[in-house]
């Protein structure tokens, strides 16, 4: 991993947190169902931040980087739907 692309570190940094989460939620709580719809949407950020760098033209890059930021907004989704619930704390 490239050390001066700040939004490749903190995505893969974020996937850590997120798996971290997701463990904690199955586990702790023993939710299974919004908590795996949580790990797939969080971690698949990171992974669409990859391929976008490999990206074949600049279109291939900025399509990668828009289903990254789409699946930004669906991990932000899940972890309010997690946090409002009583799964997660409200500070979290």
């Amino acid at each position: 991993m490239k050390k001066d692309n700040i939004i490749q570190e903190k995505s893969y940094a974020f996937a850590i947190k997120i798996v971290s989460l997701y463990k904690s939620l199955i586990h702790e709580k023993k939710e299974f169902i919004l908590s795996k719809q949580l790990l797939k949407s969080g971690t698949s950020i990171g992974a669409n931040v990859e391929e976008a760098i490999e990206g074949q033209s600049r279109k291939d890059f900025y399509a990668k980087l828009t289903i990254a930021y789409k699946e930004a907004r669906e991990t932000h989704y899940w972890l309010r739907l997690l946090r409002d619930t009583g799964y997660l704390d409200q500070s979290s």
